[in-house]
């Protein structure tokens, strides 16, 4: 069963969770603007491979540094083993790790720890499995598999002893689509940009959709996502994970389409027909 938290509590719980975990740390908050107590829970961690952390923010798609600001992400991207991800459309708040996880109301936002109403539900694994706990992990990893990876940080080990034993050397930062936005450089929508993509779309001779972002992209059945949704996808290497778009029409596909199945069935006749598919 959950138990109901407000207030201190609610706040004293997040810090809690923050501070137990040691395998894993799941942050799924629109909004990020960490709070001191919560960075000193954190910081003694930064070296550690052995905490996972994964990370999905939202919102203010124009303009994400409203979401997530550069103070909190220069400070996440120095941790060993961390993943950060993008959900334009998320709203939910959730937080855990691999003994509890939260379900709340409250943003990781400074100004809603101090300022706001809020609450939160806590919920704990067990040996059996508290039904809530193992469905709302359960549904926020099906959340961050549909997220874009804008950031992503690996160990990396060495073995020894036969390979019983793993010696870590060092990270690597294997994606990353954030600094070059905290640093300024991002592509404004000017007029020159959409005359681009005008001209982009006039000019793809075999023309598709990626199935998670509705971007304009050559029509390639084999990887039917941007570079950079692929790269996401690639996380996880679900092919019947339920995306959003169709591949040959690029309307919203309410999770008809997959990696294994990018096209509406409604519109494979005439994809079939059109780019000799078999």
């Amino acid at each position: 069963m959950g138990t109901f938290v407000k207030g201190s509590q609610l706040v004293a719980e997040i810090e809690n969770l923050f501070d137990e975990a040691y395998e894993e740390l799941v942050i799924i908050s629109p909004f990020i603007k960490l709070h001191s107590r919560l960075i000193d829970s954190l910081r003694s961690r930064i070296d550690d491979p052995k905490l996972k952390i994964r990370l999905v923010y939202g919102k203010n798609k124009s303009d994400k540094t409203k979401s997530l600001n550069k103070v909190d992400f220069d400070f996440f991207s120095q941790f060993s083993n961390i993943s950060i991800f993008y959900e334009p459309r998320l709203h939910a708040k959730y937080y855990g790790n691999q003994d509890k996880g939260i379900l709340s109301s409250m943003n990781l936002y400074e100004y809603s720890m101090n300022n706001n109403i809020e609450f939160g539900v806590v919920t704990k694994s067990n040996l059996v499995g508290d039904n809530l706990d193992v469905d709302a992990w359960n549904y926020f990893h099906s959340v961050i598999e549909g997220s874009l990876l804008e950031f992503e940080k690996t160990p990396v080990f060495e073995s020894g002893m036969m390979g019983l034993r793993k010696k870590y050397l060092r990270s690597d930062v294997t994606v990353d689509l954030l600094s070059k936005t905290f640093e300024g450089k991002s592509v404004s929508k000017n007029r020159s940009a959409v005359k681009g993509i005008k001209n982009k779309e006039n000019n793809l001779i075999n023309k598709g959709y990626c199935i998670r972002t509705g971007e304009l992209i050559k029509f390639n059945i084999a990887k039917p996502y941007t570079d950079n949704a692929f790269k996401s996808w690639s996380y996880f290497k679900n092919l019947d994970f339920k995306e959003k778009y169709c591949h040959f029409s690029g309307e919203l596909s309410d999770g008809q389409t997959t990696m294994a199945k990018p096209i509406l069935v409604k519109h494979w006749k005439a994809a079939k027909k059109q780019f000799n598919l078999k």
